[in-house]
């Protein structure tokens, strides 16, 4: 009986092995077989789909967080810039370089790049102004054709895939920005704008927290001031005016936002509110959802299951703030873009198989056609009811 259980073993033993080297042979085939050159190339035509250019910054212990949201964003027609501040480690750049290399088609387009000399980025400080402006002079010269700039952080994740984000922008005018903003200081005139305040990550290589002047200033009159969202999505043609500057105003409140407090809430929305040649094409939404604390916080709340429903129904692109791996993002992985683990959200350019094995992002054929998904409807929805206001004027710089 000993022997027949032993040969049993055997058996089993021999029988399990050749499974995992016949699985081992699919895998290496599927990962290592040589594609064929590309089967299409990004168009930027009148015609094609819309573009995006994403300006990712995260701090230290962000480089997982940075790579699972890329692959949550990722598209062959977009470019990703992915940046890891000085408060980060050499390492963990590094880490996530080998990260975006080990994705077939991120190697094939070449169009994911890691900052590798990290700019600082002091809490509140204006050096957050210095480093985005960096990063989109660094995209635009990465590729002459995307038409949206769009600022995430490692808190950041979609709700919506790219297809659906493609499909919707096909029909907003290319000159159009969208920016939460106001003229409506409030608290923020005396705590934010008035003081003087100096960033020490704009001449220091170390670390340090700004620092507040004796004396505050009057509200200028050469131009109005503006604040709201940090974060925004941006118009090529309004990134390059602030970037290449031809006209001096982007220089002026450059050298103003230097001092102020929260700079990205300022920056951006006092430029394209005081350009003629901008403001008119100012759509005030971040297309964030948010929750805030009543009264709110510095920063909005972390996102938890229980906010699950109220994400699906809001319509926004993206959600934040979210903590590392919360389960909430498995639900919107699972259920909204239907992305596997460690893998891309798969589009109409995935002409791969789909297992529990098998990667659909692995293979790809036309990257210049979309299919999107019934949640693109809620977020069109949004986007129309903004245009209805911007041809109002009630959303513009008022």
């Amino acid at each position: 009986m000993g022997a027949e259980k032993k040969w049993l073993f055997t058996l089993f033993s021999l029988a399990f092995l050749s499974l995992l080297f016949f699985l081992s042979s699919i895998l290496n085939f599927s990962s290592t077989s040589p594609h064929k050159p590309f089967s299409s190339t990004p168009l930027h035509t009148p015609t094609s789909p819309p573009s995006f250019a994403y300006y990712i910054s995260g701090s230290h212990g962000d480089a997982d967080r940075i790579f699972r949201l890329l692959l949550s964003i990722y598209h062959p027609r977009n470019m990703y810039l992915l940046h890891i501040n000085a408060g980060g480690s050499d390492d963990e750049r590094r880490k996530l370089g080998v990260l975006v290399k080990s994705v077939s088609v991120m190697r094939a387009f070449g169009n994911v790049e890691v900052v590798g000399k990290p700019d600082p980025n002091t809490y509140m400080g204006s050096s957050n102004i210095a480093a985005i402006l960096r990063g989109g002079a660094i995209l635009l010269k990465m590729d002459k054709g995307w038409d949206w700039f769009v600022t995430l952080s490692a808190l950041d994740y979609p709700l919506i895939t790219q297809d659906d984000l493609s499909h919707v922008f096909s029909s907003v005018r290319k000159d159009l920005n969208f920016i939460d903003h106001t003229s409506d200081l409030g608290w923020k005139e005396g705590a934010r704008v008035l003081p003087v305040v100096v960033d020490p990550g704009i001449y220091l290589a170390r670390r340090s927290q700004i620092f507040h002047a004796t004396e505050k200033r009057k509200l200028p009159d050469a131009f109005k001031v503006f604040t709201g969202s940090p974060w925004v999505t941006l118009s090529r043609s309004f990134l390059e005016f602030c970037v290449l500057g031809w006209d001096n105003l982007p220089r002026t409140l450059l050298m103003y936002s230097t001092n102020v407090v929260l700079a990205q809430e300022v920056y951006f929305h006092s430029v394209i509110c005081n350009s003629p040649d901008f403001k008119n094409n100012t759509v005030n939404s971040d297309l964030r959802y948010m929750v805030w604390d009543d009264p709110p916080k510095m920063d909005p709340r972390f996102l938890k299951t229980s906010e699950y429903e109220g994400m699906v129904q809001s319509g926004a692109a993206f959600a934040r703030q979210f903590q590392t791996d919360d389960a909430v993002l498995d639900m919107v992985d699972d259920r909204i873009l239907n992305r596997g683990k460690h893998r891309a959200v798969p589009g109409a350019w995935c002409t791969g198989g789909r297992s529990w094995f098998s990667d659909p992002c692995s293979q790809w054929g036309d990257i210049n056609v979309l299919k999107p998904s019934r949640h693109a409807k809620k977020f069109e929805n949004t986007i129309n009811n903004l245009l209805v206001d911007l041809k109002s004027q009630s959303s513009q710089c008022l």
